[in-house]
This record gives C-alpha cells, sequence and structure tokens, in this order.
C-alpha cells in the first residue's frame, strides 16, 4: 500500500487557490473518504472517481477491500464543484501502483463522467493563471478548456478527453507516453461580428440621440436615454455594442476570467467589451454581487464594458443607490462573515427610462418628478454625465431612406477609437478614457481656455451644480474637444457639454 499527492486548483473568487489531493490506502475494511472541507459536489467525486476508474480499465476503489483516503489540503479552506476529480482518480491510481509518474509541477483540472471522460469546469482561465504564477509548467485541462487556459504565457497546457488519455500519457513505460495529449498554443481570436447588431443606421431620425450616445462612447461617460415610449431609446442602447472598440488583449483576458469563473463564458476569449442587460426585477445581489459566498453580480460581468438598464426607475431604490459605489470607484466591496473582497466594475452605465406615465410628449407632472426623485437619488444622478432626450419621431422619417441603409456603426466606429487612442496617449496606464479621470488629472490634462471657463463657472452656479457635477462636466467638455481634435476646451464644448445636465426632471 502506498501514497500518492497530485495537485490541483479551485477559483477563490476571480483569483485561485492551490490544491493539494493527497491519496493513502491501507489495510482495513473497505472504504472510500474524502476530507478536507468538501461540498455536496466533492463528496459526490467518489461516486463518479469510483466507475470512471472502473469503466477505464482499473481496479476500482469500491472493488478492493482496503481504506481509500483522500485528503484535499488546505483543510480549513471549502472545496467546490467537481474540477478535482481528475486529480483525486490520479491520486489514487498512484497511490494504489497501477500507474507511475513525477506529479511536480503539473496541475490537473477536470470533472469525470461516468465512463472516464472530461467534462469541462469554470475558471479554466483564472486556475491556469495561478498555476504559472506559482511555478507550475504544465496544466491538464479537458479538451472544451483548451483554447481558453491557453490564453495565459509561458505555460504548457494540455487537452485531454478521457481519464485514460491522461494516464497513457504520463505513465512511466507506456509505449504512448508523452504523446497522446496535444499541446495548445497560445492564440488571439479576431472579434467576432455580431449577427444582431443593430446600426445607428437603421435608427430613424434622432440626430441629437446619436450625436450624445457617439460621445458616451468615446469617453465612456454614463448616460440616460429619456422619453415617451417607443421613440427608439432601448435601439439606442443596443446599437451601442457595434460602435465601441474591441478590448485590448490584456482587458480581454481580465474579462474572460471574469466571465470564465462566473460560469458564463460563451467563447474562448472575450474580444468585445461586455453588454449585459439584466431585468428590472433583478434583485440586489444579483447586480452587484454578494451571497453567502461573495460571486460577481452584473455590474462586474459588464467590467470593460457597458451595463444597459431599462426601464431604470423600475429598479428597486436599493438597487439603483447599490451602483454609487461602482459608478465612482469602479468596484464593487462585499464584506461578509467569512470575510471581504472587491470585485471590479469599470463599466459604462447605459440607462433608458420614460419620465412620465403618459405615452405622450406632454409635460412632466410634479406626480412623475416625485416618482423619479424616490426612485433615483441625488447622489446617483450627478454620478451620471449625460441626461439624453429621445422624442417622437415625425412618421415621415420612418420610411425615408436611401437606396441602400447607411452604415453609420462603422463610420462611428472607427471615429471612438481613434478618440480612444488619442485619450490613451494623454493618460497613464491606468487611466484609459476621459470618464476615468481625477481631480489631478482634470487639473493637469483638461484646460480649458478663459471663455470656456468663465462660462462654465457662471452656468455652474446658475444651475446648482455640485462640486461633482462641475468635474464631469469637465470631462464631457474634454471628450467633445477630442472628437473635434482641440488640445483645449473650447466655450463650445463646454456648452455642448451643459446641455446633457438633466432638465427639468428633478427640479
Amino acid at each position: 500500500m502506498s501514497f500518492a499527492r497530485v495537485y490541483s486548483a479551485q477559483p477563490v473568487f476571480l483569483d485561485a487557490s492551490l490544491i493539494t489531493v493527497e491519496a493513502d490506502l491501507s489495510k482495513g475494511l473497505h472504504s472510500f473518504s474524502v476530507v478536507g472541507l468538501p461540498d455536496k459536489a466533492v463528496e459526490e467525486s467518489r461516486e463518479r472517481v469510483s466507475a470512471a476508474v472502473k469503466n477505464s480499465g482499473y481496479s476500482s476503489p469500491k472493488h478492493s477491500n482496503r481504506r481509500v483516503l483522500v485528503s484535499l489540503a488546505p483543510a480549513d479552506v471549502r472545496k467546490e464543484g467537481p474540477r478535482f476529480d481528475l486529480a483525486i482518480a490520479l491520486s489514487y491510481l498512484l497511490a494504489s501502483e497501477e500507474i507511475s509518474f513525477d506529479t511536480e509541477g503539473i496541475l490537473f483540472l477536470g470533472e469525470l463522467s461516468l465512463q472516464g471522460g472530461l467534462r469541462p469546469i469554470h475558471g479554466a482561465l483564472a486556475l491556469a493563471r495561478h498555476a504559472q504564477k506559482v511555478g507550475f509548467h504544465t496544466v491538464v485541462v479537458p479538451s472544451a478548456n483548451a483554447k481558453e487556459a491557453a490564453l495565459v504565457h509561458d505555460i504548457a497546457i494540455l487537452a485531454a478527453d478521457s481519464l485514460r488519455d491522461v494516464v497513457r500519457h504520463f505513465n512511466k513505460g507506456d509505449p504512448e507516453q508523452g504523446k497522446v495529449l496535444s499541446v495548445h498554443q497560445q492564440t488571439t481570436p479576431t472579434p467576432l461580428d455580431c449577427d444582431d447588431a443593430i446600426d445607428l443606421g437603421d435608427i430613424r431620425g434622432q440626430e441629437t440621440a446619436k450625436r450624445g450616445l457617439l460621445i458616451a462612447a468615446a469617453g465612456r461617460h454614463n448616460v440616460v436615454l429619456y422619453g415617451p415610449p417607443g421613440t427608439g431609446k432601448t435601439m439606442l442602447a443596443r446599437a451601442l455594442r457595434d460602435i465601441l472598440p474591441p478590448l485590448t488583449f490584456n482587458e480581454a483576458i481580465e474579462v474572460t476570467t471574469i466571465h470564465s469563473v462566473a460560469g458564463v463564458l460563451s467563447e474562448s476569449l472575450v474580444t468585445q467589451p461586455p453588454f449585459r442587460s439584466p431585468h428590472h426585477s433583478a434583485s440586489h445581489v444579483a447586480i452587484v454581487g454578494g451571497g453567502t459566498v461573495p460571486r460577481p453580480g452584473e455590474a462586474t460581468l459588464a467590467h470593460r464594458g457597458v451595463l444597459f438598464l431599462d426601464e431604470f426607475p423600475e429598479f428597486e431604490r436599493r438597487v439603483v443607490d447599490a451602483l454609487r459605489e461602482p459608478l465612482e470607484d469602479k468596484v464593487v466591496s462585499i464584506a461578509r462573515a467569512r470575510g471581504s473582497v472587491s470585485f471590479p466594475a469599470n463599466f459604462m452605465l447605459v440607462a433608458a427610462m420614460n419620465p412620465s406615465r403618459g405615452r405622450g410628449e406632454e409635460q412632466i407632472s410634479e406626480l412623475d418628478k416625485e416618482r423619479l426623485k424616490k426612485r433615483i437619488s441625488g447622489p446617483v444622478v450627478d454620478r451620471i454625465d449625460m441626461w439624453i432626450e429621445v422624442s417622437h419621431v415625425a412618421h415621415d422619417k420612418l420610411r425615408a431612406r436611401g437606396e441602400t441603409a447607411p452604415r453609420e456603426s462603422e463610420a462611428a466606429r472607427t471615429t471612438i477609437t481613434a478618440v480612444r487612442e488619442r485619450q490613451q496617449k494623454r493618460f497613464s496606464s491606468e487611466i484609459t478614457t476621459n470618464a476615468d479621470m481625477g481631480v489631478r488629472e482634470i487639473d493637469e490634462l483638461a484646460k480649458l481656455t478663459d471663455p470656456a471657463e468663465r462660462t462654465l463657472i457662471l452656468s455652474a452656479h446658475k444651475l446648482g451644480l455640485s462640486p461633482r457635477s462641475y468635474h464631469r462636466t469637465v470631462k464631457l467638455a474634454r471628450t467633445i474637444a477630442d472628437l473635434e481634435s482641440s488640445e483645449t476646451i473650447e466655450q463650445e464644448h463646454v456648452l455642448e457639454a451643459l446641455t446633457y445636465r438633466p432638465k427639468d426632471l428633478f427640479d
């Protein structure tokens, strides 16, 4: 009887933790135990591993008169999910001396089917990144996770289809040793076209709203689209997806890691800014994250992308107020009895709402204003840079179009990409867009001409702008100036920025 040690890992929030899987076989009545604070899925691995080992042609731990003890260390960290199946099976086979190989420097990940096949897991990218950071040279993953894990530099990613393939690849003396599993190299997938994308040219009229959306996308400013029902607010928000420039490679790795850990990854690499659109009935935890074991919410899943909240006033007041921290600090902090965690949440908020209970363009009543104040607090209003009115379009314009629909989104994306590049040259690596500027960057990099500064101060006094609103107006004017290729903020840039403050909604 013998002892064996194999290495695995599990996600911890958006990072990972190394898990050592140890197996000990000793004489005694039949027993197969897994210890080390396992959850239900890990406890059930005994049944999956036993069947997988048997169906792979080896002696099952349940078919021998001996005591099998598997320990998952460290013992005080709760183990969750089926990703330890492969490591548990290999540790048993090594301890029983049915196979033999050196496990140092190799991380094993994968859920086993009853036939011995390997099923994909959540968080493969985060686990591979952690393995590379702590000095492992090889990671074995299910084939379905290979492209995702292969995005990590300087580490070999081996794709496996079954337990049998892993054993044949590593087992000493096997004729196929070192030849079964394929090594996946890092690739950078090209951005995919979105089949259901809405082109700006498909939206008739609304030129003012389109201009506002272009400014918002260029500087990643938070925006609210408001107006009567059916005027195109949702279409405008969804058209935003097609005018945003693709993520940089480092941003793509960051976003892909978040989506992989959360279990919502649908491709090997997220190359486009995510667009999250939760229903207005979504709970506080669903939006900002949380739970007994804190998990990321929609605000974190929208990191580096867009969080679209349709019917904005219909969200719970608690949900809307919870957005204050990520809108200001770009993180979500969650504190629980078991510890606290900060999830990244640097998203662009796009909200749509109908401020009036009526269907027409009648004046907003005092009752409607009171309803908005109860739903959307002043601090949240302050953190939104642009309030864009989307009015009714004349019916004759709805049928007006040329021989071919103009591809406005492509031209807008080219413009936005150029403006983003101009901003990145201006800022340090931590700041990428005008919306991320702090007070120091505003003072140093958002220079106003004397007429522009006088206009801003006078208007801020008349409109009663808070210091936060004042600085956000400067940042918005800086983006407008960038769109005009102006090195300084002119008076007309400030005047246009002021037109996007909320008018007659909360007075």
